[in-house]
């Protein structure tokens, strides 16, 4: 398995590459590892459906094999436990899966959206926790406990050789204005480098920058198409059920867009996911969420306009570089200096922590949005 970023790296990779590749997530997969080898000791099988292969589960040798969330028939689980292996069976009635193996879609969160976006299993994730997120319960903390272990899992298979960078800014950013239209310049741009853009996942900024990256293998006209298709719904309030049928509207006119990655928390859960971030791992915990965002974003980070939450997000990036606990710093770009210098002078407390440590040659302050692709690219260098 990758160590998460947040760790330092392995000195020897071979032990984390081996148990990756005992990692079963699918059925093909499943019947590759069968045909090839023959066994499934010591394999790790992760939210497949095994009801129709109960003929090789009760032939195949299963010792150690650990199954998670697996379905399968009753004489199936029986014979696997007996030989040893470890079955967690799926958990009835729950509106996500915390065995998953990948990280979610947008078609997969938002399914039933013609029906209202409550009928969605991110709109019924969130009522989940909203009822169970307080009682103690601790089936309840376990199952949340899973789900985030297995996204972060997900999401480090996902980014093992990606060049990630952040953007980090405010929800409440309006479709429809020039702040809003600046930041899907900006992801386009970044994917049209090659860096896969990763975001908070959720409205404002964040949706722009996303957005942005789809755009990227479509002609320019298409992100000015886009964003005025867009402009109808400006805000998730007071419609999430609109806002985001426009989002799908965007979608279905031009199919197939580029890829980028959010990641939002069902703790900030009146705050919808976007459709413009081809996988989203989305977290219950907003601490792990956030920690596995930055530490991920190896490339570097620009932070827009925010309030609290990119506040939060601009010093949480700054301490692993002022400590340098995950190796050299990384570039880090605040974009709008009267924001960040007057409003919430973020920017001053930077520099002063910078001094003259190695972090100090990794910030930097730009006035305009279009600015901020060339700066990540000069602290890079």
């Amino acid at each position: 398995m990758h160590p998460t970023p947040a760790q330092p790296q392995s000195a020897d990779p071979q032990p984390n590459r081996a148990a990756r590749d005992r990692e079963i997530e699918s059925l093909a997969e499943f019947d590759e590892v069968v045909a090839e080898h023959g066994t499934l000791a010591q394999y790790r099988v992760q939210a497949v459906d095994l009801t129709d292969r109960t003929d090789v589960l009760l032939t195949t040798d299963t010792t150690g094999a650990v199954f998670l969330g697996c379905p399968m028939t009753a004489e199936a689980a029986a014979r696997v436990g007996a030989s040893g292996a470890l079955v967690f069976p799926p958990v009835p009635d729950l509106p996500f899966d915390p065995y998953r193996a990948f990280a979610y879609t947008p078609d997969e969160l938002f399914e039933s959206l013609a029906e209202g976006y409550e009928a969605t299993p991110d709109a019924r994730s969130y009522a989940w926790f909203q009822r169970t997120g307080a009682d103690g319960d601790i089936f309840a903390s376990m199952l949340r406990s899973i789900h985030d272990d297995a996204v972060s899992d997900a999401l480090d298979e996902l980014l093992a050789d990606a060049r990630v960078v952040g953007v980090m800014g405010g929800h409440a950013m309006a479709r429809g204005t020039a702040e809003y239209a600046g930041a899907a310049r900006l992801g386009r741009e970044l994917a049209r480098a090659g860096y896969t853009v990763a975001t908070g996942g959720g409205p404002g900024a964040m949706e722009a920058a996303n957005l942005g990256a789809y755009a990227a293998p479509f002609d320019d006209g298409m992100l000015d198409e886009a964003l005025e298709l867009l402009a109808k719904a400006p805000s998730f309030r007071p419609s999430v059920t609109e806002w985001a049928r426009a989002a799908f509207e965007v979608r279905g006119r031009w199919p197939d867009g580029g890829s980028s990655v959010g990641i939002p928390t069902w703790f900030y859960g009146h705050e919808p996911p976007n459709a413009f971030a081809s996988h989203i791992a989305k977290y219950f915990a907003n601490a792990t969420r956030e920690d596995g965002l930055l530490a991920r974003s190896d490339a570097g980070v620009v932070f827009l306009p925010g309030a609290a939450g990119t506040v939060q997000e601009i010093f949480d990036n700054a301490t692993p570089n002022y400590y340098e606990s995950r190796g050299e710093p990384t570039p880090m770009v605040l974009v709008d200096g009267a924001h960040w210098s007057e409003r919430l002078p973020a920017w001053q407390l930077l520099t002063a922590l910078a001094g003259e440590r190695s972090m100090a040659s990794r910030i930097a302050l730009v006035d305009r949005i279009e600015q901020a692709s060339q700066a990540l690219k000069r602290l890079s260098a």
